[in-house]
């Protein structure tokens, strides 16, 4: 019965972060919503001392050790290697996975180079998990360890390939803890984390329920988890914990678990008929991106523009001085209003921004026919990419509040 994991990721690539690690984020979660325990996850190099010596420690502790990248053809691909140095097993090639392997390759009218033979290796202890869209297969290892069954799978790299293979071919394979995990995110805008954290005061100290807050590019996260024999259990378990958490956040909350804050946003102004138009420069476009990735956003989001040149502004109804000053309201709600006249939309809108010594002022207006505004957030200098960002979701959240 599996009740503990660890998660291996192989490949130099990751260490230098040349390559971003999806796939243990991937599996992690998984894993957690089958009530499985994950208490370590490590990124090793192409070394096989190295790798041989994660293995061996993951399976001193861990029920099941799940191995990722390492799979492919060349000398650098260690991941077989080093479980077969490991458990002191000797690889030898599969009748069957070599031709499967040349007949793939024949399909596709191409050689195969001797090399890939090892991709048809195998140990004693080890099955074959298949990969149809791919050319490295997996493993299934079973073997013991402080006289406890211990489990090895190996996933290749590519996130596709791994997860295909993850779900169709290891996990029912696997007997997993008679255990659920029930979870509730709270989604909060306008709260830091470290208020956030005060806030909730000794409930973030629970075990069972447990209260964990994250920052996150859209505002702090607050889950809420439970862990019992089912999920009806653990949902019964975490409903105390969840109320107050609700009570304790109150106005706080835009949303929940997947929700997601640009589709919010495009669906209450579908919802309510209304066409939106932007002009944005703090925030370089990056409102207009989150807006245009939900489906049929142009529906209602009708035009969006991104300028710096002082001549925009003048473009946009500001004829006596080309830049507003640091509190003009009136002049940013005036461009706002000329944004909506321009497209015929319903709604204007205008993130616009400058900066001071050691911080950056952001100035949101938003202009409709039943109500016009301006806020204004104040951040630090940081790197360009971290303002847009902040920007850009401090703008939606304006709007979420404004279409409620």
């Amino acid at each position: 019965m599996i009740k503990t994991a660890e998660i291996i990721t192989i490949g130099t690539e990751l260490l230098l972060g040349e390559v971003v690690d999806t796939n243990s984020t991937y599996l992690a979660a998984e894993l957690a919503n089958k009530g499985v325990n994950i208490f370590w996850s490590l990124k090793v190099g192409d070394n096989m001392a190295r790798i041989v010596e994660a293995i061996n420690l993951g399976l001193r502790r861990s029920d099941l050790l799940i191995l990722t990248g390492g799979l492919g053809p060349t000398d650098d691909d260690m991941t077989r290697e080093a479980i077969a140095q490991a458990l002191g097993e000797k690889p030898k090639v599969d009748k069957i996975l070599e031709k499967e392997l040349r007949e793939r390759f024949a399909k596709f009218s191409k050689h195969m180079p001797e090399q890939n033979l090892k991709q048809a290796w195998l140990i004693d202890s080890a099955q074959t998990l298949a990969n149809p869209i791919g050319t490295a297969p997996g493993w299934l290892v079973k073997t013991t360890r402080d006289n406890k069954e211990r489990i090895i799978i190996t996933l290749p790299g590519p996130p596709r390939e791994l997860k295909r293979m993850w779900s169709k071919e290891a996990l029912p394979k696997l007997e997993l803890a008679d255990s659920a995990l029930f979870t509730r995110t709270f989604k909060t805008q306008n709260f830091g984390e470290s208020a956030v954290a005060e806030a909730l005061g000794e409930l973030t100290k629970q075990n069972n329920p447990s209260v964990a807050t994250y920052a996150c590019r859209d505002g702090v996260h607050v889950r809420v988890a439970a862990k019992a024999d089912s999920h009806d259990v653990a949902q019964k378990l975490a409903r105390n914990t969840v109320k107050e958490v609700e009570n304790i956040l109150n106005s706080h909350v835009w949303g929940y678990d997947d929700d997601d804050l640009a589709e919010i946003v495009i669906k209450k102004l579908q919802e309510k008929e209304l066409t939106l138009a932007t002009f944005e420069n703090i925030s370089g476009g990056k409102f207009a991106a989150e807006l245009n990735s939900v489906s049929d956003a142009s529906q209602v989001y009708i035009a969006g523009m991104v300028g710096y040149k002082l001549q925009v502004l003048t473009a946009l109804g500001l004829e006596d001085r080309l830049e507003p000053k640091q509190n003009d309201e009136k002049s940013l709600l005036t461009m706002a209003k000329t944004v909506a006249k321009i497209f015929d939309a319903d709604i204007g809108m205008v993130i616009y921004g400058a900066n001071n010594p050691n911080k950056t002022k952001i100035m949101v207006s938003i202009y409709d026919k039943a109500d016009n505004f301006v806020k204004s957030i104040e951040l630090p200098q940081l790197e360009r990419a971290w303002i847009q960002e902040r920007a850009a979701f401090a703008a939606l959240s304006l709007l979420n509040k404004r279409l409620s």
